[in-house]
């Protein structure tokens, strides 16, 4: 599955089946996988048929084997979740899916198979490991503000967080690399763009720098 954040809302990435079972259904991307691929090469390869996506954040999550999880036949899914700017990356149905769309997680349909499970579990494992792991920024621009950053961590975690506190521990961190560009064509006043330093932030993991918030 894909998460993505836009200026509201995270969003999830859902896929209407042209086929049978469920038809007409909306479900999470996905695939068997061929003989001759890795499981992540598999799940690049469903990413990019269903949805067009390409070159983003993948992860495996959780591995699903329920008995009757699939009305045709025993099928055991290794899920994996990705993240990705939804300004960067347009979706697009090919293959097995008729339409591809973003969907706010408050505001979704009826799931197909047992996606509705998977999903959950997907939410739980990211609103989990933001907090230690700083892959939230794949969800951001590559230049955003404070702001930016701070909502997109209250709408993972779904709770508000006090400003002053969170821009103080996050400009500690040593990990945000200050621009000298403002936001542009923005009604109030602009506010300074800031970028990832990721490769400070892997030479501090090495020796010992431990991410939180």
């Amino acid at each position: 599955m894909v998460f993505g954040l836009d200026d509201a809302d995270l969003k999830v990435m859902l896929i209407q089946r042209a086929g049978a079972p469920f038809e007409g259904r909306w479900a999470l991307p996905g695939g068997f996988v061929r003989p001759d691929e890795t499981l992540d090469e598999a799940a690049r390869r469903e990413l990019d048929e269903e949805t067009g996506l390409k070159r983003v954040f993948l992860e495996q999550l959780y591995t699903f084997g329920a008995i009757k999880r699939d009305p045709r036949e025993r099928v055991i899914s290794v899920a994996y979740y990705a993240l990705c700017n939804l300004r960067d990356h347009k979706v697009q149905a090919a293959t097995d899916a008729s339409a591809a769309a973003w969907f706010d997680l408050h505001k979704l349909p009826a799931l197909a198979f047992d996606h509705d499970e998977i999903l959950k579990t997907a939410v739980e494992r990211l609103r989990g490991k933001v907090r230690y792991v700083p892959i939230g920024f794949e969800l951001l621009p590559r230049k955003f503000t404070l702001t930016q950053l701070q909502r997109l961590y209250e709408k993972i975690l779904d709770r508000q967080l006090d400003k002053r506190n969170f821009r103080k521990k996050v400009l500690a961190m040593g990990i945000l690399e200050e621009t000298d560009e403002m936001q542009q064509g923005v009604a109030h006043r602009a506010a300074r763009l800031y970028r990832f330093d990721e490769p400070s932030y892997k030479r501090m993991v090495k020796q010992g720098f431990n991410f939180e918030l």
